[in-house]
């Protein structure tokens, strides 16, 4: 398990890394940044890495939480992590979205909740299918 977490974490960090800097080469080219920015293009790739890299794993495979505590972990972690990101690319953005973070945490919540319910929908299926298998071999 530690294993698989750690290096989900480190395949979340460098493509976020990678995604970063391409997306701020394609806004920005040709602005140039202090290094000391790049500390903050770390913290954001390092967020994304926690979240979706081990957080999301953990909760997700690994964890036997009820389905509504994984999804108000998930969602109440994802919608922090984003706003910690988003504050570290850019403060003035992060005011400028601050008025609408009650939307974000229903909107965040509800699509978290669909989520588990299609994935839970998906996996029941698979797991008949390999169940089915397993008779038909036997």
């Amino acid at each position: 398990m530690i294993k698989d977490l750690k290096q989900s974490f480190f395949q979340v960090f460098a493509v976020t890394s990678v995604w970063i800097t391409l997306l701020l080469t394609i806004f920005f080219n040709g602005q140039t940044i202090a290094l000391s920015y790049l500390w903050n293009l770390i913290g954001i790739s390092a967020i994304f890495a926690l979240l979706f890299g081990v957080i999301y794993s953990g909760l997700w495979n690994y964890l036997t939480l009820k389905p509504i505590t994984n999804i108000l972990i998930s969602s109440i972690l994802n919608i922090v992590g984003g706003l910690t990101a988003v504050w570290l690319l850019s403060s003035e953005m992060f005011y400028l979205i601050a008025p609408w973070i009650p939307g974000m945490v229903i909107l965040s919540i509800t699509l978290h909740t669909i989520a588990f319910f299609v994935y839970a929908k998906m996996d029941a299926v698979k797991k008949a299918k390999e169940l089915d298998d397993l008779i038909k071999n036997s």
